[in-house]
Formats: structure tokens, C-alpha cells, sequence
């Protein structure tokens, strides 16, 4: 009887101990609440009149994306205390574009100052976008300033869209061309002893050389100097063109840029000046003296401006409005690796796009899809579930369209291949039709420290695939033939799709990558044009006169959070626990541009190209 007693005790005391524990941190969570908001509170900009003759600043900070992602619960706060104010991970394109358009209406706004030199990851095509806003405003009778001290060349891009060139005494403009040179790792997983089965077809499919080569093949060597050369004569002759420099000028500046440093005498700004890169050489003072040329001045003789961010706090954003109103055309964001399940550190998951393709199919006010592709593929069977998802929505009557971003190839054409017409920028790199499977196995490196794996099984594959051991032949074997027939699944769809035959698929496939321009040449691509474009093509199929865009999102929970941040927890995601914290741009240069391949295909089986943005 005491034992019994004894032991209700401890039961009751371990109850009650839990209880005071949970008090304890529901206590305290409830006042991390209350300090978090009394320190938004705090840091509340308050929005104030903007005054005729205000320089609008559009700093652009951060990487330039298609689409906002869900903010992690404390990144905000995290970012107000301890960062810049216009410090963000990442700068949606459309926000970008919505502050020029509605810059170019409001009269108050005196110029545009382009301030680039934070300027994150972007694709050629996105700045393109942007650089017509700003055209678009020029047109107003106003001007856009470009003022920062140098340029690398992705930033020099978007400032010669500007009606004046700033650099800063010791400044320069950093024009060097595209080169793709990728690192290679054959010895050192030789010296490390990790065997890398890789299983592949197609010549041109580069993407597993890294693993297999310490140098580049012919062939991988050949197709990118395709690419690169005819991104580079499209954005070498845009701003040979902007600049009102001959054709080839830009090429023979930097093939030439000894001889003209030595004219120079060392001195970049003024060889940039001497080359018509820019128009001004100025201190900053000496900017800010121009600017305030150009602008009104408060009461105590400072400049009146506004920030890009104030700006865009003001402003109704382009396709956010969702109503129950008959005739919306659905966009829908894919950016990012493809990968299997539901959740994706700034990925494509590939059940959660499947979600907010069959809402969009499910939801009788919208009438056609344009589906937004930033992407260089992922796992094919996670492609090959979105692009089922899409098939249903088209079999519903609806229209589905496409707009390639800067990169939409290799899985990302695996999605867009069914599509009702697919539009891509010039610049878009795609195509990269091909399959290959990448396999580590450590038995070796392992075996070097002393750790052996044994056992028995039922059967040579019992063990399933175990990276401490050799892999089996039968195992490798049958990794191949999944591998040719996805490919050959790759060929017939994007025959079927783009109403060509296997043959005329196989003769521009084997993992060959292609400008946009290039590809509608070949039959991938049906126009060239941006999202807007795309947008009113789709209405203009539909038979719509008017049409209201609208982006379609899968709403992510505070519990889904939760859920994805312990999963990050278990999979040891560094980066998606503390992007759980802070999305600055800090933590997404360390993570973010390079993210290694997501080996989660049940198949083992990826369409993916490592062809990406050449800009630098």
C-alpha cells in the first residue's frame, strides 16, 4: 500500500512540476509578446506628407525575386532592431515596378535616384523590367539619376537605363563580360574517398561533371559559350544603345582596358568617363549638391526625398486584390529547386504548388493561369506532380500560360512544356531537356577511419539504399533504366506538348541550355515578352475585355511555421532555422544563391542545369 502511495505521489509531483513548467512558459511567452510589440510600436514610421519637388531613393538592397515568402515569425522584428531600414533578404520585382508606375504619376515626385550598390542576385531579364519602368517614367519629363560610388556589372546594367551616370572619384565601372567557370571535385572525392555513382543521359547534360571531371568537357565548353555569347550581344547592345555607344563598343572596352587605363593614367573613374559610361565624376557631397539641383529642400537645407520602402507602404500593389469578381487571370510563382513533399527553403515544393494549382482550378472566378517560372529545375518526379496538377487544370477548361524569369529549364521545362503558349525573355536561359542520377557512397572514407558496415539480409537490396555501403550492381543497374526512361518520358512529353516529334525533341535535347531567343527559334518557346505580357495574352485567349490579375498563394499558418521549423530542426537546415529569426540579405548570400542539390527524388532521378544568371 505506501508503494502504491509512493508512487501517487511522484505521479502528482511530476504533474504538478509540469504544470509550474507551462506556467512558467506560457508566462513568459506571453510577455515576449508584449516586449515584441511595445518594440514594434516603437518603431512605427509614421507615415508623413510627401511634399512637391521629393527625390524618390530607390535603393534596392537585397536579392530581386518573383515573389514575397511568408516572413518568418520574428524576421521583422529581428531586422527593425538590428538592421538598416531598408535592409531586406529579398525586393519583389512587381513591388519595384508598382513604386516606378505609380512614381510616374504622382507630380509631386520630382526625379528617381537609383541607388544599386546592394544590389542581391537578379536575372538580366528582371532588371530588363524594371529598366522599362524607368523608361516609362524618363517619359514624364523627369529624370532618373544614377548616383553611386562604382558599379559592378549587373548594377551598371540597370544605371544605364538612367538619364545621368554618377561614379565617385575613386570609383569605376566593373565591365568584364559573362563567363561560367563552375568548381570541380573528381580528385578531392578521390582524396576523400567518396564514391559518386552518376547516371545520366544526354551529351550536353553538364551537371553532374562537377562530381565526375576536374576540368569542363567539349561539349559542356561548346553549348554555354552558345548561351553566354547571346545573353552577352543582348546586354552588351542594350547599353551600347542606351548609351549611344558603336556597336561592339562595349567589348572593345574591355578588351582594350590596359591601353585606356594607361591613357587614364590609372585613374577608373575618369577612363569610365573617357569610355561615355558615365556622365558625372562626384564626390558624394558634390551628388548631393546635383540633387539638390533637381528637388526642393526642406527648412533646414536638407534635400526633401523619400525612400523606396516609405514609397511602397503608400501604394495598393499590382495583383493583390483577390474578389468574387467573374474574369481573374491567376498567377502563380514556381521559384526555386523542384523538390518532393510539402515543404522547401525558398524551393518549389512540389505538393504545396499542387495545392495552389488545384485552388486556382477549383476556383470558378478564375479563368486562366500564368504560371511565373524562376527555376533550374529539381527532382523529376516532383516535376512531373506539378505538371500533372497543371494537365487537370487544363483539362477543366482552363487556359495555362507561362512566363519565363531569368532561368526556366530542365525541370522547370518539364512543368512548362504542356502549357497553352509559353512566353520567355530573350534572356531567359531554358531547355536542358535532359535526366541524370547522383548517388555518394562513403564505404571507402569510412573504412579509412576505422568504421565498417556488415550484415545479413533477405535479400542484396535489403540493406535499401545504405550510403556506408558499396552500392549493388542490380541497385545501379536499375537507377540507370529509371534514369533513360525518364528521359525518354522528358522527350515525349515535350513532343506532345509542343506538337513536335521524339526525334526533332532528341535533336535539341541531350541537356542543351538556350538563350529565349534561341529557344523560339527551335520551337520551345512560343513568344518574348515579360509577365505582362504574358498576362494579357491570356485574357486576349480567354475573350476577356476586362480582367483583374491576381496573385494565387497557399496562406501558411503559424502552426505550419512551427512545423517547418522543426523539421528544419531534424533535417539540420541551418539555414532555415535561423531564416526562422532573420531574413537578411547576410544570411542569404551564406545560403541562399548556392543551395546543394535536395537528393530527395524516390527514383533518384533530377532535371536540373547549373546554367544560372551570368550577371556578377
Amino acid at each position: 500500500m505506501k508503494k502504491v502511495f509512493r508512487i501517487l505521489l511522484k505521479i502528482f509531483a511530476a504533474l504538478g512540476h509540469l504544470v509550474t513548467v507551462l506556467r512558467a512558459t506560457l508566462s513568459l511567452l506571453i510577455f515576449a509578446i508584449v516586449v515584441a510589440l511595445v518594440i514594434t510600436l516603437c518603431l512605427v514610421d509614421h507615415q508623413r506628407p510627401i511634399d512637391s519637388g521629393t527625390i524618390l531613393t530607390l535603393k534596392l538592397q537585397g536579392n530581386i525575386s518573383e515573389e514575397k515568402r511568408a516572413n518568418p515569425p520574428f524576421a521583422g522584428l529581428v531586422r527593425e532592431m538590428a538592421a538598416d531600414d531598408e535592409e531586406s533578404g529579398d525586393i519583389v520585382l512587381q513591388d519595384v515596378i508598382d513604386v516606378i508606375d505609380a512614381a510616374a504619376k504622382d507630380r509631386k515626385i520630382a526625379a528617381i535616384v537609383l541607388k544599386t550598390s546592394n544590389l542581391g542576385n537578379a536575372g538580366i531579364d528582371q532588371l530588363h523590367r524594371i529598366g522599362l519602368a524607368l523608361e516609362s517614367f524618363k517619359k514624364t519629363g523627369r529624370q532618373v539619376i544614377a548616383a553611386d560610388d562604382w558599379y559592378s556589372q549587373k548594377q551598371y546594367y540597370l544605371a544605364s537605363f538612367a538619364d545621368t551616370v554618377i561614379v565617385n572619384p575613386m570609383g569605376t565601372v566593373m565591365l568584364h563580360g559573362f563567363g561560367s567557370y563552375p568548381l570541380y571535385f573528381q580528385e578531392a572525392l578521390e582524396k576523400l574517398r567518396i564514391h559518386f555513382h552518376v547516371f545520366k543521359v544526354g551529351t550536353y547534360k553538364s551537371a553532374t561533371e562537377p562530381l565526375t571531371r576536374n576540368d569542363m568537357s567539349d561539349e559542356a565548353r561548346r553549348q554555354d559559350k552558345e548561351w553566354l555569347s547571346s545573353l552577352w550581344q543582348t546586354f552588351s547592345g542594350e547599353i551600347e544603345q542606351r548609351r549611344g555607344l558603336p556597336q561592339g563598343g562595349l567589348q572593345s572596352f574591355i578588351d582594350q582596358m590596359a591601353v585606356t587605363m594607361r591613357v587614364a593614367k590609372g585613374d577608373a573613374a575618369k577612363m569610365a568617363k573617357d569610355a561615355k559610361l558615365a556622365d558625372k565624376i562626384f564626390t558624394r557631397e558634390e551628388t548631393l549638391a546635383y540633387l539638390k539641383k533637381l528637388g526642393n529642400l526642406t527648412a533646414d537645407g536638407e534635400l526633401k526625398s523619400v525612400s523606396f520602402k516609405e514609397y511602397l507602404s503608400r501604394l495598393i500593389l499590382s495583383y493583390q486584390k483577390q474578389d468574387d469578381q467573374p474574369g481573374q487571370i491567376g498567377i502563380i510563382v514556381a521559384e526555386g529547386q523542384i523538390v518532393a513533399g510539402r515543404r522547401a527553403q525558398k524551393g518549389i515544393a512540389c505538393d504545396a504548388l499542387a495545392a495552389t494549382i488545384r485552388s486556382a482550378r477549383k476556383n470558378n472566378n478564375i479563368r486562366a493561369v500564368v504560371l511565373r517560372i524562376n527555376s533550374g529545375g529539381g527532382s523529376a518526379f516532383a516535376s512531373e506532380i506539378i505538371r500533372q496538377e497543371l494537365l487537370q487544370l487544363r483539362k477543366s477548361g482552363k487556359k495555362l500560360l507561362v512566363s519565363m524569369g531569368p532561368v526556366a529549364a530542365s525541370g522547370a521545362y518539364w512543368l512548362a512544356a504542356d502549357a497553352d503558349q509559353i512566353w520567355a525573355a530573350p534572356t531567359t536561359l531554358t531547355g536542358s531537356i535532359g535526366i541524370f542520377g547522383a548517388v555518394p557512397t562513403f564505404e571507402d572514407s569510412l573504412a579509412a577511419l576505422g568504421v565498417h558496415s556488415d550484415g545479413v539480409g533477405t535479400s542484396d537490396l535489403a540493406a535499401g539504399l545504405n550510403l556506408t555501403r558499396e552500392l549493388p550492381p542490380v541497385l545501379a543497374e536499375s537507377i540507370q533504366l529509371s534514369v533513360e526512361n525518364g528521359y525518354r518520358r522528358f522527350i515525349d512529353i515535350v513532343a506532345e506538348g509542343r506538337k513536335m516529334t521524339p526525334a526533332a525533341v532528341e535533336g535539341i535535347a541531350e541537356g542543351r541550355v538556350y538563350s529565349g531567343r534561341d529557344a523560339q527559334k527551335l520551337g520551345l518557346v512560343d513568344k518574348l515578352g515579360g509577365l505582362d505580357e504574358a498576362i494579357a495574352a491570356a485574357a486576349d485567349m480567354c475573350g476577356l475585355k476586362q480582367y483583374r490579375a491576381v496573385y494565387i498563394k497557399q496562406k501558411t499558418s503559424i502552426r505550419q511555421q512551427f512545423l517547418a521549423l522543426f523539421h528544419a530542426y531534424e533535417t539540420g537546415d541551418i539555414a532555415a532555422i535561423l531564416g526562422w529569426f532573420t531574413d537578411s540579405p547576410a544570411l542569404a548570400a551564406v545560403f541562399g544563391p548556392n543551395q546543394p542539390l535536395a537528393l530527395d527524388d524516390p527514383n533518384h532521378c533530377y532535371a536540373l542545369t547549373l546554367a544560372s544568371s551570368p550577371l556578377r
